[in-house]
């Protein structure tokens, strides 16, 4: 038995597509702030600090996108909805990570093979104002994301942080090769290796739950336990079995297999599914669809 379609919040959609809208804004101001900073004084950190706000850029576009159509009502043509889009635009928010870190880490090696100027001391002014202004911007993100349940959204908090670890490194490497003067000009070359690790790392973390949705993994306990518990505690449920619950976006779909007194009528075994579909509904209100299969209860 299926339940009836309930589309997911307009407001958590509205509020994920704001805070990529947000992340673009500030990340397309910060990324030619570093790029002009650091080509004038000549700190390669900086540049691929900007580098990787530039991969903000169109991450955040790809969330905000991937939002977007994850809000989409079922129709005939995806029956199932427009979920996975939003764990899609996570999975490639990722992906880019993984590639800025690379693109980030062949440049640094360059860069520490061939001799180069001192980084200007003013650099590290614009390092301080832009790690203070990015973690805010992740920080605030990240809430919305966890509050709506956003993977995608979570994801652009983390590359959000990531650009906070490239900037602390930049500034670290700079900071020593502006102690340590002359002969220590590739220090902040090595501090750009280093934060291309970092986010390589964070990349790797963010793309793990974005395939585990895409791939319909089992949710935790989190959610499955008080489904189950919702529909056992529901009056005419004799036992329950073969639970399979998916996340779909910023919602989750529920399978499960209800045993009931097998002397019931149709009709009367189809309000205790009615039963259960609403019981799960409110003890996991995430839960977007709920599809119940009666079985006769052998004892």
């Amino acid at each position: 038995m299926s339940g009836a379609h309930r589309r997911e919040s307009p407001s958590a959609v509205e509020r994920g597509i704001r805070s990529a809208q947000l992340g673009m804004l500030i990340n397309v101001l910060l990324a030619i702030i570093k790029l002009v900073a650091g080509v004038v004084g000549h700190a390669y950190a900086l540049i691929a600090d900007a580098i990787e706000s530039i991969a903000d850029i169109f991450s955040s576009l790809i969330v905000w996108r991937g939002v977007q159509l994850a809000g989409r009502a079922p129709d005939d043509e995806y029956p199932f909805g427009y979920g996975k889009a939003e764990s899609l635009a996570a999975a490639v928010v990722a992906l880019m990570m993984l590639g800025a870190a690379l693109g980030i880490a062949i440049e640094a090696i360059a860069e520490i093979r061939t001799p180069h100027h001192m980084p200007a001391s003013w650099t590290l002014v614009v390092l301080g104002a832009v790690m203070a202004i990015k973690w805010v911007l992740s920080k605030r993100v990240h809430a919305v994301g966890t509050d709506i349940g956003s993977t995608a959204v979570q994801a652009d908090a983390w590359h959000h942080m990531s650009d906070v670890v490239t900037s602390a490194a930049a500034f670290i490497g700079i900071s020593i090769a502006l102690v340590g003067g002359p002969g220590w000009e590739s220090a902040d070359d090595w501090a750009a290796l280093v934060a291309a690790a970092i986010i390589t790392a964070n990349g790797v973390m963010m793309l793990r739950p974005a395939l585990g949705d895409l791939m319909d993994r089992m949710p935790g306990a989190a959610i499955v336990d008080p489904v189950r518990q919702a529909a056992e505690g529901v009056d005419g449920v004799r036992a329950t079995e073969k639970l399979a619950v998916r996340r779909t976006g910023m919602t989750y779909r529920v399978t499960l297999h209800v045993q009931t007194d097998p002397h019931l009528s149709i009709r009367e075994a189809h309000i205790v599914g009615g039963k259960v579909k609403s019981a799960i509904r409110v003890a996991v209100p995430a839960v977007q669809h709920v599809l119940v299969h009666l079985e006769p209860f052998e004892g």
